[in-house]
């Protein structure tokens, strides 16, 4: 199941700054599983910030999460991408029109694509930022963009004997390789494979790459 968090692509509702950070979105998503009526474990994947809920669900203990994977995914300091950081001043969010955020959304989905893309591609990933309300929430989502949240998490992580699983775009302008060749370093049980030629949405540039990785880890040890 993919999940799109309130205010993102077609989903309703709206964020709030109060309500966007990684911890507040973790919380949300246990909320969400708890609507579906599931119970027992949840295998978790997350990509950018969705990659530091994932890690965040997957150390609280809220649920039983058996395995982790991240694609491209924020971790230790990697963020907020200098792009993103500006909107974290409240003045500079509230000065901020829906043209603004389409306008930025267009430079940095062009640049994570990592390939050429035709103006109706570019304009479908736009689609959903020209309602005001997805703009707000992205806005939000930036305001609350804080690595102190996933620098909080090292430690647990550390001591981690969860499967984690890294999925990497080596091209990444955003967050870069070097940060998860670090994180398979140092953190236990994690295994990453790389994405050759491939930008901050892998799944763009290697689909069944990506997707077989997910796949054979998300299944091992499965009869």
């Amino acid at each position: 199941m993919a999940v799109d968090f309130p205010g993102f692509g077609c989903s309703g509702g709206e964020l709030t700054v109060s309500e966007a950070s990684v911890p507040r979105l973790s919380a949300w998503l246990v909320r969400f599983l708890s609507a579906l009526g599931h119970k027992g474990a949840v295998m978790v994947a997350g990509h950018d910030i969705g990659g530091g809920v994932a890690q965040h669900l997957a150390v609280t203990a809220t649920v039983e999460v058996p395995r982790v994977a991240v694609v491209n995914g924020v971790m230790y300091d990697s963020w907020p991408v200098p792009g993103v950081a500006r909107f974290r001043d409240p003045a500079v969010a509230a000065a901020t029109t829906r043209d603004d955020v389409l306008a930025a959304r267009r430079v940095s989905v062009v640049k994570a694509l990592g390939r050429p893309a035709s103006e109706a591609e570019i304009a479908e990933y736009l689609d959903p930022w020209r309602d005001p309300r997805v703009a707000r929430s992205w806005l939000a989502l930036a305001g609350a963009a804080d690595h102190r949240y996933t620098m909080e998490m090292l430690p647990a992580l550390l001591q981690s004997k969860t499967p984690k699983l890294l999925v990497w775009g080596e091209d990444d302008p955003f967050q870069t390789i070097d940060y998860a060749e670090r994180y398979a370093r140092e953190v236990p049980d994690t295994k990453l494979i790389r994405i050759p030629s491939a930008g901050h949405i892998p799944m763009e540039n290697e689909p069944r790459a990506v997707a077989q990785a997910l796949a054979e880890f998300f299944t091992a040890g499965r009869s």
